[in-house]
């Protein structure tokens, strides 16, 4: 279940820290009873940023299969091969 909590509780800055690395998710802040910012730890920031770069990654290869740019496996093998003489 995702963690909520005002704006003002933003002061407590050793506090949020701290929820931050123990919380499995973002913590939302509200502003007025609103949704106004979301945090994080930078280890999972790190992460969901990977995620998002490996899910670009697979759509612009989904992309290129469905344009038909694509190779041979055995003939793609078979020149870095020859290429780097292994």
């Amino acid at each position: 279940m995702p963690q909520i909590i005002p704006i003002r509780d933003l002061k407590n800055t050793s506090e949020i820290s701290e929820m931050c690395k123990n919380a499995a998710e973002p913590i939302f802040i509200t502003k007025n009873g609103y949704g106004d910012m979301v945090i994080m730890s930078m280890e999972m920031y790190e992460k969901k940023m990977f995620l998002l770069d490996a899910y670009a990654r697979l759509d612009a290869a989904e992309e290129q299969v469905k344009q038909g740019k694509i190779l041979d496996a055995d003939k793609a093998l078979s020149d870095l091969k020859n290429k780097y003489n292994v």
